[in-house]
């Protein structure tokens, strides 16, 4: 065994997580807490998890030194099939699953040569080419911008309404001399309505470790999905031991996860209806807030289930049953990157009516002084969750906890969950859960 000895009869383990930014400080924090040693290294990072993980300056001195090496996001592909080559235990991105995701058009073409049901799309670098092809196929698309990060290019997302494309087509024509200068390529994608819904699972090189995961992520910023796209504002979940959606979708990917030899948590979003499952996109990467919310619905140990998969172990992952609700909380300027406003609400403590964490999950925070403090630049401050034996009982849990929150000008969406009777009926009816 590669751990440094035993603790409270448990075996340790020294796990080293790399990060482009602090996106899985709360994962390595529940890591630490079982007794594990961590160190994390985070290229773009300020004070983020200062008083809470020890932060390295650069990782590939202390490969050795880990039982487990963590990349938590795509890009980080390469270095991992390095690393496992030479025998080392690793959780993290190949350069085939980091293309499944960074490229969409070669994610789609994927999708299409296992079976699965894509949504037709048509990729354009001419404004005008795309008005005349809105106005001779005239129908409800998604327009989305091409060559950019998920963040740069989230709040331009836009889906058209109208039947007959109406609305997009007028968009893009009284914008287009901004468009054209800011998005240089992007695409029209069909638009079907349904249910929105992402059908997931662990990987462990060899299978899928069960249960599969159903999640139904609420990524726009004001509840009732308005306003503009955020990346995610909070998910409901839970966990299945078997699934028509899962089977059909992220199922399918198992032969070619092995050949890439891919160890982590791999999801693809969808949207269903009566007519069939339409896959969207892969995600190659742990999910954020997802990771945060999966802790408050695994009973088993995260250092024990990351040590097994990354040594290509089975595990029997231990679930709750029922159902997790999280719920993002974050203070201004989010979703904005605007540094006076950042500056304002750095440093300022997040405090505790009653001197329970449960349910608490870090987003940028640091501890100074004996107090939680909101870090770094991004405004993105807590996750909170909660579980129940219905969606109802997860949704009041979650909120409950945050009301034992104090923190200025804290907002969040107060609707996770809540269209679940609704979507829980129409999956049924189509047969998918």
């Amino acid at each position: 065994m590669d751990s440094n000895g035993i603790q409270n009869g448990k075996p340790k383990y020294k796990f080293l997580f790399v990060s482009w930014e602090s996106l899985s400080g709360d994962l390595a924090w529940k890591i630490k807490n079982e007794g594990h040693e961590v160190k994390c290294y985070i290229k773009n990072t300020t004070d983020e998890y200062d008083g809470i993980l020890e932060k390295v300056p650069e990782w590939r001195s202390l490969v050795d030194w880990a039982d487990v090496v963590v990349f938590d996001d795509v890009g980080f592909g390469e270095e991992a099939d390095k690393l496992r080559k030479t025998g080392k235990a690793v959780i993290g991105g190949s350069i085939y699953t980091d293309k499944l995701e960074e490229d969409r058009e070669f994610g789609q073409s994927e999708m299409k040569r296992l079976g699965l049901l894509t949504l037709p799309s048509w990729n354009f670098s001419n404004y005008d080419e795309a008005l005349e092809f809105i106005k001779n196929n005239p129908g409800r698309y998604v327009y989305k911008p091409s060559g950019l990060s998920a963040g740069d290019s989230r709040g331009l997302l836009f889906f058209g309404k109208e039947e007959d494309g109406r609305d997009l087509y007028e968009i893009l024509s009284q914008n287009r001399k901004v468009l054209e200068k800011k998005i240089k390529q992007f695409q029209l994608q069909k638009h079907v309505a349904g249910v929105e819904v992402g059908a997931s699972a662990f990987f462990n090189g060899e299978k899928f470790i069960t249960p599969v995961l159903i999640a139904f992520e609420h990524k726009r910023l004001f509840p009732g999905e308005l306003g503009e796209m955020t990346g995610e504002m909070g998910t409901s979940m839970f966990w299945s031991e078997s699934s028509k959606l899962f089977r059909d979708t992220t199922g399918r990917m198992e032969e070619d996860l092995r050949k890439s030899g891919y160890v982590g948590y791999i999801d693809i979003n969808c949207i269903v209806n009566g007519r069939g499952i339409y896959p969207l996109e892969f995600t190659t990467r742990f999910g954020y807030p997802t990771i945060s919310i999966q802790q408050e619905g695994v009973l088993s140990e995260w250092g024990d289930f990351f040590y097994n998969i990354a040594n290509k172990k089975d595990y029997q992952l231990r679930t709750k049953k029922g159902f997790q609700v999280g719920v993002v909380c974050v203070v201004p300027p989010f979703p904005y990157d605007e540094k006076r406003t950042i500056e304002i609400y750095k440093d300022l403590s997040i405090l505790f009516k009653k001197p329970s964490l449960e349910g608490i999950h870090l987003g940028d925070v640091k501890i100074t002084d004996n107090a939680w403090r909101i870090a770094g630049h991004s405004s993105y401050v807590l996750v909170v969750t909660g579980s129940g034996s219905t969606m109802e009982e997860a949704r009041k849990q979650a909120y409950s906890r945050i009301d034992n929150i104090m923190l200025i000008n804290m907002f969040y969406r107060t609707d996770i969950g809540a269209a679940w009777g609704e979507d829980s009926d129409k999956l049924m009816t189509w047969g998918y859960i």
